[in-house]
């Protein structure tokens, strides 16, 4: 799969989403958010990217897709989460069911659509077929691990500098602050079991001062 520690990459992702939910509602996990709905609902969004309509010209926009699954991943860790199972337990969880995964070999196309109806039909997420997804999209599991902790670790910056209030300043040095995490990203040590804080410390290095 990957050079990364799967089991810290999967603890460091679902420890960032349950931050990132709980600042939406600190008690989350009581609501009974419909998380595997936002996962289908960005499944249809992502073929649209990719194009399924024979009767106009399209091209497949590889790289939205990819962010496309991307932010299914968000909705998809969302969905494993269980009141009395731990983070840890959790990234078992993954992690022995990606032990048994076997490639399926499916288009883009067709790996959505498993996605989205199993979301749809269990009103759950499944990491087996989305990993037939990213596989089909040739999304490398390092890719999503640097694009999913980027992002929420830019959300969280952003949060911790102003974006609610209007202070944030979101152009440094002449470039907006998601220029500054992709080349923090270009560089950074993804094996890192920090990896999260580190591109964090890099924004605040870069970030001005006041």
């Amino acid at each position: 799969m990957s050079d990364i520690n799967n089991r810290q990459a999967f603890v460091t992702m679902l420890g960032l989403q349950d931050r990132m939910n709980a600042k939406v509602h600190p008690d989350w996990m009581a609501q009974g958010f419909a998380w595997y709905r936002a996962a289908w609902i960005e499944c249809a969004e992502l073929m649209d990217h990719y194009g399924y309509k024979w009767w106009k010209k399209q091209e497949a926009d590889i790289e939205q897709v990819q962010l496309e699954i991307v932010d299914i991943w968000h909705f998809g860790l969302s969905a494993m989460f269980r009141p009395g199972v731990d983070i840890n337990a959790l990234a078992d969880e993954i992690v022995d069911e990606l032990s048994r995964y076997e490639p399926s070999e499916k288009d883009v196309l067709a790996a959505t659509e498993s996605l989205a109806g199993y979301c749809l039909n269990e009103k759950s997420f499944s990491v087996s077929l989305f990993w037939d997804l990213m596989a089909a999209a040739q999304l490398s599991f390092d890719q999503l691990y640097k694009q999913y902790v980027g992002k929420n670790v830019l959300n969280f910056f952003r949060q911790d500098h102003g974006y609610k209030d209007g202070s944030y300043i979101k152009i440094w040095q002449g470039e907006e602050d998601n220029v500054h995490l992709v080349q923090i990203l270009n560089s950074a040590d993804i094996l890192s079991p920090q990896f999260a804080d580190d591109v964090y410390q890099s924004l605040l290095a870069r970030y001005p001062s006041a």
